[in-house]
């Protein structure tokens, strides 16, 4: 099994990676196909017009989500990675007001997304909760393509062909060969560590430059760490509303100004470097929820975890280094990677333990063994934080990435980092192997009700203040 780190981090826009990342990345990878001549239904003329119906989670919370905007960026010819997003509504906008989309390297198209982009909230698609069917049409509105993908969480998407192979055993992007060290579990993880010698970042070193120069996979590392690092800034110095009607207020700017100006007064107690910890994540999750540039930690919704433990460690942790925030970094996606191959990242298919409970088991590994923890205790770390998000409920108020999401990402980073100090205490020896929190974490979500898996049908999302 091989994820890369890059898989793990991606650098894209909020406010979700399944429901906003993911769609915009169908809809790019939709145009791809029309321009490669893929061969089109039988009997159809010109190619003329676009169409899309979303259903599952897609529908249920995808306004919430902007995924209408994310179709609508995707089919313009735009995708995450290097979308601006202070543009995206005046794109958004003006694809609304004339009717028409025209990607690079294809024909106008006709896309009126008021009735072109169909929210369908009946039974989701058979592959996974985040289903949605993308159409082209001929100039006498006949079939002309059609393909069903899956936004499968973190930004990643499958068509439906692909998650049928990867279900049937068939190669996968989980499963490409010619990795050192392919360890699809935790068990072989800290096997292959001991029979090489080696550190969990150090064997994921080796992944990621089997077939990439270590220089490119190091510019590359340090990118998604200004990335972090900056969306944490961003979120320090903006306050105001977020978008979308619930009238939340941003909090990290002024909650970041108070904690500057306790510094070395009597005013500090011990407990603020909880708040410390919590600004950082909120500033990030305050940033995803206005629609602004993140990095997937693993996702959109669990995106400030990650960054916050980071910068903890860099800002408040002795002696901290550039190569301890390889090291976190490192062995943060190798931990990320081995939850989305066994279990899930999604909190469509999981609730939010797949979401800020992998997260956190993430941050949680990284920190550890930047503190100079062994891979028992990196593996220990993960557990412990993981063991403890089990059984959390996904539940978006009013399907917006805000209420509980922003708070929650703020206690998962507390969390991480009370698991890494617990495991640090120990020599890596436990009860509960990671791999069996996985499997119950899988179990948890499996049994879930549906409810609770980001449509807004239950939970914090339907008990509403009276007002």
């Amino acid at each position: 099994m091989f994820l890369s780190v890059f898989d793990i981090f991606k650098i894209g826009v909020g406010p979700s990676s399944s429901h906003t990342m993911g769609p915009m990345t169908a809809a790019a990878r939709f145009l791809d196909d029309l321009r490669s001549g893929r061969e089109k239904e039988p009997g159809a003329g010109d190619l003329a017009a676009l169409g899309a119906s979303l259903h599952g989670s897609l529908a249920f919370t995808g306004k919430g989500h902007a995924t209408d905007r994310a179709v609508i960026l995707g089919f313009a010819g735009f995708v995450p990675a290097t979308l601006d997003p202070d543009r995206a509504e005046v794109i958004e906008a003006t694809v609304r007001a004339d009717g028409m989309v025209t990607p690079p390297g294809l024909p106008p198209l006709r896309f009126h997304p008021d009735r072109d982009l169909v929210f369908d909230y009946g039974p989701p698609l058979p592959g996974h909760a985040n289903g949605m069917i993308l159409r082209a049409y001929d100039t006498a509105g006949r079939l002309y393509l059609e393909e069903t993908y899956y936004s499968i969480g973190g930004g990643f998407v499958a068509t439906a062909r692909e998650l049928e192979s990867a279900a049937q055993g068939g190669v996968s992007a989980d499963t490409p060969g010619g990795y050192p060290y392919p360890f699809s579990s935790a068990a072989e993880m800290l096997a292959m560590g001991a029979t090489a010698g080696k550190s969990i970042a150090a064997m994921k070193w080796a992944n990621e430059t089997a077939h990439a120069p270590r220089a490119t996979v190091k510019a590359k590392l340090d990118a998604v760490a200004q990335a972090m690092d900056d969306c944490i800034d961003r979120g320090l110095r903006v306050d105001g509303e977020l978008p979308g009607g619930l009238r939340v207020k941003r909090r990290a700017k002024a909650i970041h100004e108070q904690l500057v100006a306790e510094r070395g007064s009597n005013l500090a107690q011990p407990h603020t470097i909880t708040d410390w910890l919590s600004v950082y994540a909120m500033a990030v999750n305050e940033e995803n929820a206005a629609g602004g540039r993140v990095v997937t930690s693993p996702t959109n919704g669990a995106a400030g975890v990650v960054p916050a433990v980071l910068r903890y460690y860099r800002d408040h942790c002795i002696g901290a280094t550039d190569a301890g925030r390889e090291i976190f970094l490192m062995t943060a996606a190798a931990i990320g990677g081995l939850i989305k191959h066994r279990a899930s990242i999604s909190g469509a298919e999981v609730g939010c333990q797949g979401e800020v409970g992998s997260a956190s088991a993430m941050a949680a590994a990284g920190l550890c063994a930047a503190l100079g923890g062994t891979n028992e205790q990196v593996e220990n770390a993960a557990e412990i934080a993981l063991e403890h998000h089990l059984g959390m409920t996904c539940d978006p108020v009013g399907g917006l990435v805000q209420v509980p999401c922003i708070e929650r990402n703020g206690l998962g980073a507390i969390k991480a980092v009370s698991a890494a100090s617990l495991a640090l205490r120990g020599d890596g020896t436990h009860f509960m192997p990671l791999d069996n929190c996985i499997e119950a974490m899988r179990q948890t979500g499996r049994d879930m009700s549906m409810k609770y898996k980001e449509t807004s049908l239950g939970g914090l999302a339907v008990n509403l203040p009276e007002c």
